[in-house]
């Protein structure tokens, strides 16, 4: 019986006795109202027994209780379990955006592909490379002075980049609400670390070993040798502006422009934002370091190789929108060439669809990749003091995931911009001679090509 019970009857026990002295527990039991009644008090006694036994059938209803109890134990376990996160775990539905973080117990009792799922739907990666990522980046995370723990900071500004939305959208978005100020400063400092302090060890040329590596891929791609890796620009497209230097003819939105190398794994060797949207991808070529490490330094210098009598250094492949090198080699355009030795025309398409099965397997997937990953690129919500670093922080986000194995999910994360047809690019008084040795290579190595495929064709052996 209710213990509560069991003391109002004890109480009114006490209360006869008092009102009625002749009254005694053995010749009236409280289980016998008719002794009750029979008493002086009666009355009383009748209204408060009345009162217990309507107590009684409430507390002893098999309804009531137990639904109440469980509501109670609910309410006291959820509020007495300890969270060692600063923000809980998701429930099965809501709108509401609950980070999932490293530190977070329960993700150890999730299926691997479900968490995984769930990490690169909110942060464009799986949990494992998110870990990895969070290991390289805690040495580094307390120079940033951010109120917030290491894993949190990664998480928002990775949320942010992979989601693309603004900072007062994701700041709605969250489960328990952090200041739309404290996310862009959060997404700034970590964009600002990507691509000043982690580029160099994610971004670079690659090593004699690795170059050797890459025109062996590539010619397996395209026929062609020597070839190391492929060039392409891509515009990023920023929120409305009106200035007139980042809007271009050839597209209806401002932008700036993207300038990145990549190999035969979609791994970028190099990434360069430094012209506004109304630039041409040979200036802003002509602009960047990777020109000047191209022109005067040992950058793809070997191995280099004999074809038809002339010397070939490791190139990279590039559209007519790029100026034509001796290491940038481009398709035959409009643009006649000097020579009046030039290739026939058959020899110019094969040529021109070698290069253009290059890209295709490397610098234009990895841009679609990139632009499918971090969809901040696709309508960059920055300002555009902190565009470029934005940008170039995706592009070392995007090798990482290269390289730690990240699936591309059969192309669900390609992201391919509207279609440009390229402005061919014309020398410049200064590189006359480049221009000239550019074009003998590229002359010798469609002739190469041509050969080949004639060689085959007819069942000859090649010389």
């Amino acid at each position: 019986m209710d213990p509560a019970l069991l003391l109002l009857l004890s109480n009114l026990l006490q209360l006869q006795s008092q009102l009625d002295p002749a009254a005694s527990l053995l010749s009236s039991p409280p289980s016998s109202p008719s002794s009750l009644l029979s008493s002086s008090s009666s009355p009383i006694l009748f209204f408060a027994l009345t009162s217990i036994l309507s107590y009684a059938s409430s507390t002893s209803s098999p309804s009531l209780p137990r639904p109440s109890r469980r509501r109670r134990r609910r309410r006291s376990s959820s509020s007495s379990s300890p969270s060692p996160l600063p923000l809980p775990p998701p429930p099965s539905s809501s709108s509401s955006l609950i980070l999932t973080l490293p530190s977070d117990r329960s993700i150890f009792s999730m299926d691997p592909s479900a968490r995984d799922a769930r990490f690169r739907s909110l942060y464009g990666l799986s949990y494992p490379v998110f870990a990895s990522l969070l290991d390289q980046l805690l040495p580094l995370l307390p120079s940033l002075s951010l109120p917030l723990p290491p894993d949190q900071t990664l998480a928002l500004a990775l949320s942010r980049l992979s989601r693309g939305i603004s900072s007062r959208a994701l700041s709605r978005l969250l489960h328990r609400p952090i200041s739309p100020s404290l996310i862009s400063r959060v997404t700034h400092a970590l964009t600002r670390l990507l691509s000043t302090r982690v580029y160099p060890d994610y971004v670079k040329l690659p090593s004699h070993h690795r170059l050797v590596q890459s025109t062996s891929a590539f010619r397996d791609i395209s026929s062609l040798p020597n070839l190391a890796a492929t060039i392409a620009s891509s515009p990023v497209r920023l929120r409305d502006s009106t200035d007139p230097s980042l809007r271009s003819p050839y597209r209806p939105f401002p932008s700036i422009l993207l300038q990145v190398v990549a190999d035969h794994r979609k791994i970028f060797l190099d990434a360069c934002v430094r012209a506004p949207g109304s630039s041409d991808p040979a200036s802003h070529l002509r602009d960047s370091s990777l020109y000047r490490r191209l022109c005067h330094s040992d950058a793809f210098r070997d191995p280099s190789i004999q074809v038809g009598g002339h010397i070939v250094r490791p190139f990279i492949a590039g559209d007519s929108s790029f100026p034509l090198l001796p290491f940038l080699i481009t398709p035959f355009s409009s643009v006649s060439p000097s020579s009046d030795a030039a290739p026939s025309a058959a020899a110019q398409e094969a040529f021109d669809a070698a290069l253009a099965k290059a890209s295709a397997a490397s610098v234009e997937p990895a841009v679609a990749l990139l632009k499918g990953r971090w969809k901040i690129l696709r309508n960059l919500n920055i300002g555009l003091d902190h565009a470029a670093q934005t940008v170039v922080a995706c592009v070392v986000l995007h090798n990482f995931c290269q390289i730690a194995g990240e699936p591309e999910d059969d192309g669900k994360y390609l992201w391919r911009d509207p279609p440009e047809s390229p402005q061919p690019a014309r020398p410049v008084d200064n590189e006359r001679a480049l221009y000239y040795a550019g074009e003998t290579v590229r002359q010798a190595l469609a002739e190469e090509l041509f050969e080949r495929q004639q060689h085959l064709s007819d069942g000859t052996p090649s010389r």
